[in-house]
């Protein structure tokens, strides 16, 4: 399976978690975004820093796109494979569904499920 598919499966499952399994709903709410951009931002610059100096490398098989780094296009963003973003966002999604999940088995819950979307 190519890191494209299993990026991709990620993210789907990771949405099927937050809306239908655990209910979290988080990825309905403006928190959640927020929180989101601060991480994708960072994401992007460790991952542009790690990808453009070659320090991490992929198949370019396995990824949109072939082995040229490049800034953007050809499947990258900020040198970093498209798919990158993808899979963190399905891992931290994951995370954050479990978090929330676990405090409502708990008794703890933070309350950012509950957040009315404007």
């Amino acid at each position: 399976m190519t890191y494209t598919a299993l990026a991709v499966t990620g993210v789907l499952v990771a949405i099927a978690l937050d809306r239908w399994v655990a209910r979290t709903r988080l990825t309905t709410t403006r928190t959640w975004w927020s929180a989101y951009a601060i991480i994708v931002f960072f994401q992007l610059l460790t991952n542009g820093w790690l990808t453009g100096r070659r320090i991490v490398q992929y198949d370019p098989d396995t990824i949109i796109g072939d082995e040229r780094v490049t800034l953007f296009g050809d499947g990258r963003i900020l040198y970093a494979p498209v798919e990158d973003l993808a899979f963190g966002f399905a891992l931290v999604l994951t995370s954050c569904v479990a978090w929330m999940w676990l405090g409502r088995r708990s008794g703890d819950d933070p309350g950012l499920a509950r957040e009315e979307v404007a």
